[in-house]
């Protein structure tokens, strides 16, 4: 069954009735389902920051181009201050972005068995930051960020599901207290 969302993301719900399966296809033993499904949340995790960090790139990408073209006043977007202020925070929270799910990345493709922290923080803080760089970005775009079909207006849409995915922001939250707090 599709899942119509906001975003323009394939999801479906899938049911099997009488499925069997060879021994030889299956992943794990019966009934370590969620224990192996729980194992992939390091890897998914830092794989939606990843995502996050491309949706807020365009966003950066398409507000420089505006900032640039777009005249107010008689003076481009860009030579404003509050405009040259909310490109800067976009670009060091797109950055801080990146380099946390470079470091989760990074510390698996080393071998490290967990990165729990690490994915988690590098989701919380991507997802979170893309968010918050693409509304940015429709404030610089003004009336045509909010215009459907628009790159940015799209953008908008599709940056608040990565909050949801692989678990929320709240969860986040607690896996980096709970691993901060036990180890």
């Amino acid at each position: 069954r599709r899942q119509h969302v906001t975003a323009p993301h394939p999801l479906a719900e899938i049911r099997l009735s009488g499925c069997r399966v060879p021994a030889a296809n299956r992943l794990g033993e019966e009934g370590d389902g969620m224990r192996l499904a729980l194992g992939t949340l390091d890897f998914f995790r830092t794989s939606v920051g990843a995502a996050s960090c491309g949706i807020a790139s365009r966003a950066l990408a398409e507000s420089r181009a505006r900032a640039q073209s777009r005249r107010q006043f008689g003076s481009a977007l860009a030579e404003f201050q509050l405009t040259q202020a909310a490109l800067a925070d976009m670009a060091t929270e797109l950055d801080a972005s990146r380099l946390l799910v470079y470091r989760a990345a990074w510390r698996k493709d080393q071998g490290e068995p967990r990165v729990t922290q690490e994915s988690a923080m590098a989701k919380l803080f991507a997802t979170e930051a893309a968010q918050r760089i693409v509304d940015r970005a429709v404030q610089i775009h003004g009336g045509t960020g909010v215009e459907r079909g628009t790159v940015v207006e799209r953008l908008y849409r599709e940056v608040r599901a990565p909050r949801i995915y692989e678990g929320t922001s709240e969860i986040q939250r607690l896996v980096i207290a709970r691993t901060l707090l036990h180890t």
